[in-house]
């Protein structure tokens, strides 16, 4: 009898499980998920992204982020695709320029159809699979082998993958596999980093349940029924229009100009507003997903007593939920947006400090940069009176994310995109964007791919195939603003850049920070032969005739320095390279001595490891 159960039980089994192989394989179709997936797909590694929701780009669409802060004047790989097609959609730059927090604000149901179009473009290499909740790893030893999902049918799927990504929202991958991870606060005596943050703590940044309101005109009334719990004092402060405790912060804006903060195309309105607006502070990330959805109704219902607090406290009764934008057809997005989870530990934790001293800090982690940003340090913490309301955030340029970052020591077949990078939690305040994580996940889906290619560990790779993938695929792996891919000498500049041989200069500014190569300038002799110091290998000399530059390198000396003295071998190699007004006594230009190195000494041949060093 138990036997003929079994034989009966067996078949119905199988049916409701299925099970696939993938080179790579992507958990979470969010910003950085829906990039890796593309970009392998695109070195032509069979890859399969899962998602559990009906769109692609996470918290650039489906969380309803659609105004992008940051990397606008860094117009790097997929982030700068991704942009000319919403230029293409909408006519032009400027009509992305609705709102005053970003240069590109769009409606987030224009940019999932841009993603899917991106992602279909690549069907010979990847399969999108909607409606998989990721259920638990696949892991042998130190080697993660895939994962098993589970939908609302209760159906089971497996995938088997050579390498598997953790694109989650929280790192619920790499949780699940038991590799450590960071969650929340660490003390500045554990980063190096002086912010004052004196102890390590569970707290994270605020999260948003965003909604997005519509304009339907003068007269009309989209007044919502008064939410339970509505107290106007809870958003005391928000704007001019309602500041009642003079005890608050003084509010900067007018009730009109912030909600202009995040107005999309068409007419519509994001609301995604910090300080007294609808941030939420919860304590989520390590919660089951039922628990989880219980907990985030309370961020639902803050945004919902917000737009009530608009609508009647403020008098924009007109604005109404823009029922036709998400699928959920209540104006909410898909998902909540959360601007943190954990962290992995990864072959490096990217600081502060290798960001305010990428050149000083003690850690040449630029040379292994796979992705650029700009934006400030940002965090929201308004929300959770526990957390430190007065952070020392000082001011910072842009920077280059290294390598290391993405992969964990000793394990195989594993890396990590989004916001579960190797970060500190003050780091992670400027490398949660949409743009930078877009570029992160692109860079994961790169060395994926490699790490296909060669049967390696993802830790064990070479940074510089790494680096020159991304360089092919038109991404930038230094943040120099005035060296983007439409640059002559785009490629040989950043190649040289990570090494160190030529530097860039970085300044705090503003909203968007900037490294300048300063490309048509001169270089001391001095300078330069200091920096090659470093690179030559011990016992190695310089030329004696390269001293006779006692203010800017020559063309001449930049020549010898790479062993070629001959001045008719120097022109030719100099129209040969494309390059312009050839006089042996002129001081060479940055670009030009980028190029030359690049050509002849060849200096990104030299392998770093993770940490930067030769």
């Amino acid at each position: 009898m138990l036997r003929a159960f079994f034989l009966l039980f067996v078949p119905l089994f199988l049916q409701a499980q299925e099970q696939l192989k993938t080179d790579v394989l992507v958990i979470g179709g969010g910003t950085g998920g829906t990039a890796a997936a593309i970009q392998a797909a695109r070195l032509k590694t069979k890859t399969i992204l899962v998602e559990p929701g009906p769109w692609l780009g996470g918290m650039l669409t489906a969380a309803g982020v659609a105004a992008t802060d940051g990397n606008h004047r860094l117009p790097s790989g997929l982030w700068e695709e991704f942009r000319q097609a919403l230029y293409n959609h909408y006519g032009s730059p400027a009509a992305l320029a609705t709102g005053w927090v970003s240069n590109t604000q769009f409606e987030p149901h224009v940019g999932d159809s841009i993603l899917k179009a991106m992602a279909a473009r690549e069907k010979n290499h990847l399969t999108v699979m909607y409606g998989w909740e990721f259920d638990q790893v696949l892991k042998k030893g130190n080697r993660i082998e895939g994962a098993q999902f589970r939908n609302t049918n209760g159906k089971l799927l497996i995938i088997r993958a050579s390498v598997t990504i953790d694109a989650t929202e929280l790192g619920d991958v790499l949780a699940a596999a038991q590799l450590p991870y960071s969650l929340g606060m660490e003390a500045g005596s554990e980063t190096g980093e002086q912010v004052g943050v004196e102890k390590t703590s569970n707290i994270i940044q605020d999260l948003t349940y965003v909604a997005i309101l519509k304009d339907y005109g003068r007269g009309v009334d989209c007044t919502i029924v008064k939410p339970a719990g509505y107290d106007p004092a809870e958003f005391d402060g928000a704007c001019t229009d309602y500041y009642i405790n003079t005890s608050l912060p003084k509010p900067s804006v007018n009730a009109a100009k912030m909600l202009e903060y995040g107005k999309l195309p068409g007419n519509k309105y994001m609301l995604n507003w910090p300080n007294q607006g609808n941030d939420t502070y919860l304590e989520l990330v390590e919660l089951s997903p039922a628990q989880r959805i219980k907990e985030l109704a309370k961020a639902k219902a803050t945004t919902l007593r917000f737009i009530y607090f608009i609508q009647h406290q403020l008098g924009f009764k007109h604005l109404g939920l823009a029922v036709d934008e998400f699928p959920t057809g209540n104006g909410f997005a898909l998902m909540p947006y959360h601007r943190e989870g954990r962290r992995v530990k990864g072959a490096v934790r990217f600081t502060i400090n290798h960001i305010a001293d990428p050149y000083g800090n003690g850690q040449p982690l630029y040379r292994t940069g796979i992705s650029v940003g700009d934006y400030p340090i940002d965090h929201h913490h308004k929300k959770n009176p526990a957390a430190p309301q007065h952070l020392n955030f000082y001011p910072v340029p842009s920077y280059a994310i290294p390598m290391g970052a993405l992969v964990v020591p000793g394990i195989e077949g594993f890396m990590v995109a989004d916001k579960s990078i190797s970060v500190s939690n003050v780091v992670n305040g400027t490398t949660r964007l949409q743009p930078v994580v877009l570029l992160t996940g692109q860079a994961a889906g790169a060395i994926a791919s490699l790490a296909v290619n060669e049967r390696k560990a993802p830790d064990q790779l070479s940074v510089r195939k790494v680096q020159q993938l991304l360089l092919d695929q038109k991404a930038m792996i230094q943040p120099f603003l005035d060296v983007p891919p439409a640059h002559p000498q785009f490629q040989a500049i950043h190649r040289v850049g990570s090494t160190g041989l030529l530097k860039g200069k970085g300044i705090p500014f503003q909203w968007a920070n900037q490294t300048w190569f300063y490309p048509d300038s001169t270089i001391l002799t001095q300078d330069f032969l200091e920096d090659l110091k470093i690179f030559l290998p011990p016992g190695s000399s310089i030329p004696a005739e390269v001293f006779v530059d006692s203010g800017s390198l020559s063309i001449r000396s930049a020549f010898q320095l790479a062993g070629s003295s001959n001045t008719r071998r120097m022109k030719g190699y100099w129209k040969k390279w494309g390059l312009q007004n050839f006089d042996p006594i002129r001081p060479i230009t940055k670009k030009e001595l980028a190029v030359l190195l690049d050509q002849l000494v060849k200096p990104f041949d030299r392998p770093v490891n993770l940490i930067g060093e030769w």
